[in-house]
């Protein structure tokens, strides 16, 4: 069972496969339990591709030609959009891969970090906080520049 899983794995490390549901990769948690031995690779190699992922779209995205490269973005998301899945699916064993998790969830809640922590609802308070303690812990920077509470790598 681990060999299918780790060779679905090493295709979504490739980057070349289209997106996919991770459940059909991961498809229980005692699967996830049997892959995970305390070694976070997959999951940082994970983490690697997501930066790259990531970094590829703000390069292409510009404010004044917010539909400039609009294909180019869209087929960029659609390749982000199993290694998230992947990155949400496998648990963390140590602090890099709670790092790889934490940095991920930032960028999904990033409207979190739009202003002051004082002006926003008491639940995203809550959930940036969290972010920020365990990218802290961790020792990752938060995923966009200039934020608050953003952790010197």
């Amino acid at each position: 069972m681990s060999q299918t899983i780790f060779s679905n794995a090493s295709d979504l490390l490739s980057g070349d496969q289209p997106a996919t549901d991770s459940s059909l990769l991961l498809s229980s948690n005692a699967e996830l339990r049997g892959i995970t031995t305390g070694d976070d690779s997959a999951l940082t190699a994970l983490g690697k591709q997501f930066e790259e992922i990531t970094a590829k779209i703000q390069t292409l995205y510009n404010p004044a030609e917010p539909d400039g490269h609009l294909e180019q973005i869209e087929a960029t998301l659609a390749r982000l959009k199993s290694i998230e899945q992947a990155i949400m699916a496998i648990p963390a064993c140590t602090t890099a891969g709670l790092g790889v998790k934490a940095r991920h969830a930032a960028y999904v809640m990033s409207e979190y970090w739009n202003g002051p922590i004082d002006q926003i609802d008491w639940d995203a308070r809550a959930m940036r906080l969290l972010i920020e303690a365990v990218c802290k812990f961790a020792q990752v920077p938060l995923p966009f520049r200039g934020a608050a509470g953003d952790v010197e790598a």
